[in-house]
């Protein structure tokens, strides 16, 4: 079965995004910081994460999508990343000169149709063997 992790630290969201994935068929697994998705991923290895940008930090999950870069063991799992940061006072933070390795992106609140489409797109690719 396909695994996608959810790491958010706010679990109205996890909950949501559990039961649109579950419901569809995947299994889940949740962290609720950077730190917890990173361990959580070398011991059982997704095959795709779902990521906010803001947790512990107000750029945890851009920090965790380099971590993962630098991992061998990560660095090809693909990464949809989840924020509400453009509509929050912390937009300025955001990193728009900066790379970011992600794959999607999705605003908050999801949209349960969108986010089946990038995760099926993205699981798809990874099947197939293409580069993500």
């Amino acid at each position: 079965m396909t695994r996608i992790l959810i790491v958010d630290d706010d679990p109205d969201f996890v909950e949501i995004a559990r039961l649109i994935l579950q419901s569809n068929g995947y299994e889940t697994a949740s962290a609720s910081n950077g730190a917890q998705a990173l361990t959580n991923m070398h011991q059982e290895r997704p095959d795709l994460v779902l990521l906010d940008v803001m947790m512990s930090t107000v750029l945890d999950g851009v920090n965790v999508t380099h971590e993962m870069q630098a991992d061998p063991n990560l660095k090809n799992i693909p990464v949809i990343m989840v924020s509400s940061i453009i509509n929050s006072p912390h937009a300025e933070m955001f990193p728009t000169d900066e790379y970011i390795p992600m794959d999607a992106w999705i605003t908050k609140p999801i949209d349960p149709q969108d986010l089946l489409q990038k995760v099926d797109q993205l699981l798809n690719k990874r099947r197939a063997g293409q580069c993500i």
